[in-house]
């Protein structure tokens, strides 16, 4: 058969040249990355607005450091999610593509684990000033669970278990 690999294996994945399998692999990232960015962006301008208003002079000190906790945060989750469409334009043309995605790649996965972190604080804070109560932080615990269930663990089972060896 012509599609079977060494050993009799039925052959698994694209017949494409790294090139294209480097141009496939950018276009699904900028489509990920886009809804990322737009979460991110939305909060964060959320975020910015909170510090002009009554109530922020009104937050204890714990509460004003974690805002700007979140704040930097939210800054730094922008700048990561937003790099790789930096990243492409510098290296646009140069024939580094595949590196170019690979780095991507991470940019925009280090973008997630700071946007977890953006939102973690985010409703931390929120909680905190909403409710005063002792179970914010069990409650702020279980939405992380499930954002890290949904976000890193389902994927990375699913990698695992549907990826040949």
């Amino acid at each position: 058969m012509a599609d079977a690999a060494e050993g009799g294996a039925m052959r698994r994945g694209r017949n494409e040249t790294e090139e294209e399998r480097a141009d496939r692999m950018w276009q699904e990232l900028i489509q990920e990355v886009r809804v990322a960015q737009m979460g991110v962006q939305i909060l964060f301008g959320f975020l910015l607005t909170v510090v002009f208003t009554e109530k922020y002079a009104e937050l204890s000190d714990t509460d004003q450091t974690i805002y700007l906790v979140t704040v930097v945060l939210g800054a730094c989750a922008t700048g990561a999610l937003i790099g790789p469409v930096s990243l492409h334009r510098l290296v646009s043309g140069r024939r580094v593509k595949p590196q170019a995605v690979q780095m991507a790649s991470r940019l925009t996965l280090l973008g997630l684990v700071l946007l977890l972190a953006t939102t973690t604080a985010s409703l931390l804070l929120i909680l905190r000033v909403a409710t005063h109560d002792g179970f914010v932080p069990y409650l702020v615990a279980g939405v992380v669970g499930w954002y890290l269930l949904c976000w890193f663990v389902l994927p990375l089972w699913i990698r695992r278990r549907h990826t040949s060896r």
